[in-house]
């Protein structure tokens, strides 16, 4: 079953809230003889986690099918990179999963033991039998928190999106159903405003398409942070008007960013499409204010960004300097 983005998280009675958890989306089948993990998009993922596949054969009986979040944690923050390195690790996979044993955080029961499916029943029944089915569990198989109160809302929306790294709030019905491949829930994600500067666009500098984002380090060196969204045409007209090309010899004055061309693959992001992606470079001298999500990792957003406006008022010394990866979220003070 799937959500609907949604723009604030809806009230009302009959709702319940569950944090969004970043990890890897899994439901998880308990056969007669062993543990099937499959993903979202229909991928095994069982040899890549086997101190889940243990856990769930040790503890939860056969022919139950749950679905849930696996998550990593590292320094007491959400880590998704830990969970992409199970799939390259090779021989060192269960060194991995020992130094950063993963977890499977449940919000759903879709059939009880012996197979008995319960898609039919209330959200409230399923997860009153989730619960008792996950009491005598390991820490490493938990029900996700659950709550009615808005004001619990609003505590993790504003700690633990910072804190933990939680993405945003999931919206449910008590009294609905699981419908698979029906976006019957609705899913609130968290966005932080924030800064950063222009080091290239794609499209052309004249009429850009998106927007390559980067930060200085403590070095002084211009450091790529991410990619935006496709801007709108209002935004392209006023951010072209303040783009400038590098010069064909450098100057004194301005701050050469050390990027290649193209930008190789692995930084601009494009799994699916694994391409160098070709971009025009700019002086690095003007700001803009984008909107963020919690997922950052090895100093850039994992995902892209939404583009709001340029900041003329702002120089690039005012935008926050980008930290050590445990010196603090976004290298805000």
């Amino acid at each position: 079953m799937l959500a609907t983005p949604v723009n604030a998280v809806p009230e009302g009675p009959g709702l319940v809230h569950e944090p969004k958890w970043d990890g890897w989306r899994a439901l998880v089948f308990r056969e007669p003889d062993g543990v099937y993990i499959q993903s979202r998009a229909g991928r095994n993922l069982t040899t890549y986690f086997p101190d889940i596949t243990r856990a769930i054969r040790q503890t939860i009986p056969p022919g139950v099918v749950l679905d849930g979040e696996l998550i990593a944690w590292e320094r007491g923050r959400l880590n998704f990179a830990q969970l992409q390195r199970r799939v390259t690790a090779g021989r060192g996979l269960f060194r991995l999963a020992h130094e950063c044993p993963a977890h499977y955080v449940l919000f759903d029961l879709l059939a009880d033991v012996g197979g008995h499916v319960i898609l039919n029943l209330p959200l409230s029944q399923r997860r009153a039998r989730l619960e008792r089915l996950l009491a005598d569990a390991p820490h490493s198989l938990t029900a996700t928190p659950q709550t009615p109160d808005m004001r619990q809302v609003a505590d993790w929306l504003t700690h633990w999106t910072v804190a933990t790294g939680i993405e945003g709030v999931v919206s449910k019905r008590l009294d609905g159903r699981y419908e698979p491949g029906r976006r019957g829930w609705s899913k609130f994600r968290t966005r932080l405003v924030t800064e950063a500067i222009v080091g290239g666009v794609t499209g052309s500098i004249s009429n850009p398409d998106t927007v390559l984002l980067g930060r200085f380090d403590r070095r002084g060196r211009l450091r790529y942070t991410g990619r935006t969204h496709p801007v709108n045409v209002e935004q392209r007209v006023d951010l072209a008007a303040q783009l400038c090309p590098l010069p064909s010899a450098p100057r004194r004055d301005v701050v050469v960013h050390p990027w290649p061309q193209p930008l190789p693959a692995t930084w601009s992001g494009q799994l699916e499409r694994p391409e160098p992606l070709r971009y025009a470079q700019v002086e690095p001298t003007v700001v803009v204010e984008v909107e963020v999500d919690t997922a950052f990792e090895h100093q850039r957003w994992r995902h892209r960004v939404r583009y709001a406006r340029t900041r003329p008022d702002l120089s690039v010394y005012d935008v926050p300097l980008l930290l050590g990866e445990d010196e603090g979220y976004f290298g805000e003070p």
